[in-house]
């Protein structure tokens, strides 16, 4: 049956911290994705496509919601979520769709509509609003464990399976993250959730909206033979060197423990070749999903849309993980592809695309009304056309760093970052600091950010009227813990 008059099925993946240039379809030398380029190949990839925040939760807070940090005011893992803002889930669930979530959304339940005692107030790792948990995966894999331990595993020592195995001697050549996980490459995490997925999709009455949320390649960095060898250390691309310039925040990151793993540029290496490995045992997963459609003879009246919550900078900059406002932590691929609304397919889009243009996407794919909450647009046009009237020529993201406040010596107010980027430059505007400036003609690779430039001031006042005031209400400054829900102060407080 044709889907023009029935709503699709929705399958929404995201992959963690996943970099959009360590991706075959995006000309990676490298990477191997076949199942995603195939993927790509039959839909429409967005190849400037950004992240708003980062890390986890706050970047979710953006995706899931459609709208910007200074929106929502998810600033840290752990800041509540305001319930007054909807989201995909509870959107798609007024519409009809029953929302399941398989994996992690990373959100602190409003602590206003709970009581005080409420669980749900230790972890930043709470499900969004909206979505039947039908598996959930937290950064503690409770759920991940058992199953092993149903499959033969001793999980007495729960460390030792997600680290690389301690009874393998590297070879000359390769560094500490080289040796493989001590299991096979079809036990794990993502293995799991993906099998859990495949039981829930036999069956299953469409339409149905599933958002599938994998772990890796998110670290610890180690992964399953074949995958620890795939690439040698020395062919990989070196990382970017550290700037030179001289910076408060830059040399506030190293204090912040995100330099890179090792002085050592093997292990460096090392690291990265780990990365594209892990990157592989994703894509095969995702080639079971994506199979599993076909198999069922509903992959073309199902959208699927795959991206991640935020990039890793792998070394570059002298740099780890994804905070700050490098390209590298907040520029992520997005895939879009639904065969049914007849469209274009192998199109590669250049146009500037953010992670608040993914709500409305899916609301408006699945032909439900998109909330006027939504600060992004739909894609739609790019899908049925390849290019889209009036669009945005800058991309935006934030950061937002009061949890280090203290070690700053910075008003809680004054720890935050907003980017503007366009294709010409990059203004990085700090609450508390000087400004930097990135000439991306000069220096596509933003290896040496500028103290003073003349446009700066041109890219300051659009970036100021893209986000005029900021006020950050009564939850910015909640953190939930394990010990309980905190509140950050300022400095002489």
């Amino acid at each position: 049956m044709s889907s023009t008059s029935a709503r699709p099925n929705l399958l929404f993946v995201t992959i963690d911290q996943w970099r959009a240039d360590s991706f075959g379809a995006a000309g990676h030398p490298l990477v191997r994705t076949p199942n995603l380029d195939a993927l790509a190949a039959d839909g429409v990839r967005f190849a400037a496509h950004y992240s708003q925040a980062s890390p986890c939760a706050p970047s979710r807070a953006c995706l899931l919601t459609g709208t910007y940090q200074h929106t929502n005011r998810v600033v840290f893992n752990g800041t509540p979520l305001d319930a007054g803002l909807t989201n995909v889930a509870l959107e798609a669930r007024a519409g009809g769709y029953d929302p399941r979530l398989f994996g992690h959304t990373d959100q602190t339940v409003d602590p206003r509509t709970v009581d005080d005692d409420d669980p749900r107030l230790l972890t930043y790792e709470g499900p969004l609003p909206g979505f039947e948990v039908r598996l959930e995966v937290p950064e503690d894999r409770e759920a991940w464990y058992r199953w092993m331990e149903g499959r033969g595993h001793d999980i007495s020592d729960r460390e030792r399976l997600i680290r690389p195995r301690d009874d393998v001697e590297p070879p000359p050549g390769r560094g500490s993250t080289w040796p493989p996980s001590p299991y096979d490459a079809d036990e794990t995490e993502t293995a799991f959730v993906v099998d859990r997925v495949l039981e829930e999709l036999d069956g299953l009455p469409e339409p149905w909206f599933l958002h599938v949320s994998l772990w890796r390649p998110h670290p610890p960095f180690h992964v399953p033979a074949p995958y620890n060898d795939l690439h040698d250390p020395a062919g990989v691309p070196a990382p970017l060197p550290a700037p030179s310039t001289g910076h408060p925040f830059l040399e506030a990151l190293a204090g912040f423990g995100f330099t890179a793993a090792s002085d050592d540029p093997l292990e460096v290496r090392q690291v990265r070749a780990t990365y594209y490995g892990m990157i592989a045992e994703v894509d095969d997963q995702m080639g079971r999903l994506l199979g599993a459609l076909d198999a069922a003879g509903c992959a073309d009246r199902t959208v699927v849309a795959v991206t991640s919550d935020h990039g890793e900078l792998l070394g570059d900059h002298g740099l780890m993980s994804k905070m700050g406002f490098h390209d590298r932590a907040f520029h992520v691929p997005l895939i879009v592809r639904y065969p049914d609304l007849g469209g274009v397919s192998g199109v590669s889009v250049d146009e500037f695309t953010e992670h608040v243009d993914v709500m409305p996407t899916l609301l408006d794919l699945a032909g439900l009304p998109v909330p006027a909450q939504c600060q992004g647009r739909s894609l739609r046009p790019f899908l049925e056309s390849g290019s889209a009237p009036s669009w945005r020529s800058a991309v935006h993201w934030e950061f937002d760093f009061r949890l280090f406040g203290r070690m700053l010596g910075l008003r809680l107010a004054d720890c935050n970052l907003a980017v503007q980027r366009d294709r010409v430059g990059k203004l990085v505007l700090f609450g508390g600091m000087p400004p930097l400036y990135v000439d991306l003609e000069s220096d596509p690779d933003e290896v040496e950010p500028l103290l003073e430039h003349p446009a700066m001031r041109t890219y300051a006042e659009d970036l100021l009227e893209w986000r005029p005031g900021v006020e950050d209400g009564p939850l910015a400054n909640r953190l939930a813990t394990p010990s309980g829900m905190l509140t950050l102060r300022d400095p002489e407080d």
